[in-house]
């Protein structure tokens, strides 16, 4: 992966879904420091290679989780959301001084800012805020998405669309609170559903794309094999035939948002060009320079002169 030049991040170092169950035979100092020892572990084993962590996953609900005991929801609700996340990113900052450490969560209530406000307050070292948005029972649509955007990019950092979900067949029920609740044996990707998820898609990571602070935007899944809770989530098929939603992302990504030029330089050798944020590479008289262009949060692209 990263001899492809792909970015890889670890998803989740602390959360209090799917912890071990030997956890409960100790007591919370101990729980503690096991889940200490794991960062240090895992973030240092893994540096240079994977230097972007999702740190501690859904703090918000953490504390008062009660579909089953557990050792996490026990020290996060014996320190306290803030203490918990504080110590978390400490160590995981220790152990990787350079690397990117999200915070995570599904909540996107004002409880989720509140707890991020809190955090920066007491000098917690979060470099990016990490949103999920699983839509399993529809589609958000630009008013939730801008509003979203609004209200967390006032923080001033990077924002990660986390955990993208678009389904390609029929919706969950509205009713359902928990996601995790609605379990059925079968949940096949339709030619309705899948026209609908290309439409959404498409706009929804427009918007995305759009915004200075939306650095990241993870789909989840890529394919529909063996998925959380069996729902047509993916960009291509469980036979990997690509889906709509795959041809029209890949036009956007590959064509609409990459620059690719031919041009000539003035008199004096200079050359300009306007081009969407990112990397380029510039190619002369058979020698290859690599360039950024950086963009600022007043405006997503920038006019680059080179010499």
């Amino acid at each position: 992966m990263k001899k492809k030049g792909i970015t890889i991040k670890g998803h989740p170092l602390c959360w209090h879904t799917q912890t071990a169950s030997w956890l409960l035979n100790l007591s919370n100092e101990e729980i503690l420091e096991r889940q200490l020892m794991r960062i240090r572990r895992d973030v240092g084993a893994f540096k240079g290679t994977i230097d972007a962590w999702d740190v501690i996953n859904e703090v918000v609900i953490m504390p008062v989780f009660d579909k089953y005991d557990n050792g996490i929801t026990r020290i996060c609700k014996d320190m306290g959301r803030i203490k918990l996340v504080k110590r978390v990113f400490e160590e995981a900052r220790k152990s990787n001084p350079g690397a990117m450490l999200v915070i995570n969560d599904f909540n996107t209530s004002q409880a989720y800012e509140i707890l991020i406000e809190g955090c920066l307050e007491a000098g917690v070292p979060i470099s990016t805020i990490g949103i999920q948005s699983h839509q399993h029972q529809g589609y958000w649509g630009i008013e939730k998405i801008q509003e979203v955007l609004e209200r967390f990019s006032h923080f001033g950092l990077p924002l990660h669309f986390t955990e993208n979900t678009l389904i390609s067949g029929h919706l969950m029920p509205s009713e359902i609170k928990d996601l995790n609740d609605y379990q059925i044996p079968y949940w096949p990707t339709t030619p309705e559903g899948e026209e609908r998820q290309a439409r959404e898609v498409v706009e929804m990571y427009t918007v995305l794309f759009e915004s200075p602070y939306v650095q990241a935007i993870t789909t989840w899944d890529f394919d529909d094999d063996n998925k959380w809770l069996g729902a047509p989530c993916g960009l291509i098929r469980k036979d990997n035939s690509q889906k709509p939603a795959y041809v029209e992302l890949k036009k956007k990504i590959k064509e609409e948002w990459m620059t690719s030029l031919s041009l000539v330089t003035d008199p004096r050798g200079n050359l300009e060009f306007t081009g969407f944020a990112g990397e380029y590479e510039i190619s002369c008289l058979g020698e290859t320079k690599e360039i950024s262009l950086k963009r600022t949060p007043k405006e997503n692209y920038q006019e680059m002169v080179m010499g």
